[in-house]
């Protein structure tokens, strides 16, 4: 059987997007061996991941879990001169700098959330939103989901959307030891490597993708809450955070630090409504560990650093980083 071709048309019409292509996802691994030229770097950057379709001039940003959140970033809505005319699906990430030109994902909470959008062009007068476009999946009614993924890139490049509200990072051929190098030298989370063969796999975690990151970063479910004590009585002292296992929700351990007085506040109120009685865990954690809980239901997810996984099953030294509105709670398991 003859191999399928690497641009396939799979939409009638030149103006034609689909409705939905979930985002392809990397693992986590080590960089590729030294003199391996099968492979490109990406930098990775500490923001939102969304797929955006562009037809008729306008734009609409999706989320990983299927949101549509183009009323958070009224900036990034208006395409770039070169594709508003054209109808085309794009990959990337919603990213906000810091005064240093570092991404800044404690900057990005503050647009995180906003729905009106009078509220939100007002905020991006000072914080700002780059679409940073990473690949190109459908261009003029054409997919190119099968295709290479160092050809979807030499598509991107050309397209020459580079502008205030959008720009095309660049890509490096190695060695990945120097790129990885280089992205700590910036203050960077890290780089992605990305086999130059690879096609696109919509919703799919693939070792063709591989991210290599300097600081170990785990998503967390919200499972419950302990009171706080000193300064913070009254309100929240610690979230106690769960991953998906095999039998259920599973105890991943209280994080306490890494709050500011804005992200306890907006916790309190995000998590008021959500009380239960009970513990939503498969199996009970350790007694002296949930003293004076305030279990709730376990649908908002955040993100926290840490150290290590211990033995049994905790995170060790975690530091919370915030909630992260573009994952479900379905989508969480230990990395």
């Amino acid at each position: 059987m003859d191999d399928p071709p690497l641009v396939e048309p799979v939409v009638p019409g030149p103006g034609a997007l689909p409705e939905l292509v979930r985002p392809m996802l990397a693992v986590p691994g080590e960089l590729p061996p030294a003199g391996d030229s099968t492979w490109a770097y990406e930098m990775k950057w500490d923001g939102v991941r969304a797929v955006a379709y562009v037809t008729g001039g306008a734009t609409r940003l999706m989320s990983r879990n299927d949101l549509d959140v183009s009323r958070s970033y009224p900036e990034v809505l208006a395409p770039p001169p070169a594709l508003r005319e054209r109808a085309a699906v794009l990959d990337g990430e919603l990213v906000t700098f810091d005064a240093a030109g570092r991404p800044s994902f404690g900057r990005l909470q503050e647009r995180m959330h906003v729905a009106d959008v009078t509220v939100a062009w007002r905020l991006a007068a000072r914080v700002p939103v780059v679409y940073l476009v990473f690949d190109l999946l459908h261009i003029d009614g054409r997919s190119l989901l099968r295709a290479p993924y160092a050809q979807r890139r030499a598509l991107l490049e050309g397209l020459e959307v580079d502008g205030e509200a959008w720009r095309v990072p660049a890509r490096f051929a190695g060695p990945g030891a120097d790129v990885l190098a280089a992205s700590r030298e910036h203050g960077l989370e890290g780089v992605v490597a990305k086999r130059l063969t690879s096609p696109y796999l919509p919703g799919r975690r693939s070792p063709d993708w591989l991210k290599v990151k300097h600081v170990r970063m785990q998503e967390v479910i919200i499972a419950g809450w302990r009171p706080g004590k000193g300064r913070r009585e009254g309100g929240i002292g610690a979230l106690l955070l769960a991953v998906n296992g095999a039998a259920g929700l599973e105890y991943a351990g209280g994080v306490g630090t890494g709050f500011t007085e804005r992200m306890l506040a907006e916790l309190a109120t995000r998590l008021a409504p959500l009380a239960r009685a009970t513990s939503p865990f498969a199996v009970p954690p350790p007694r002296d560990q949930i003293r004076d809980a305030r279990w709730v239901e376990p649908v908002l997810v955040g993100e926290v650093l840490y150290a290590e996984w211990t033995s049994d099953g905790r995170l060790r030294h975690p530091s919370w980083r915030g909630l992260r509105p573009d994952k479900r709670p379905d989508q969480v398991h230990r990395e």
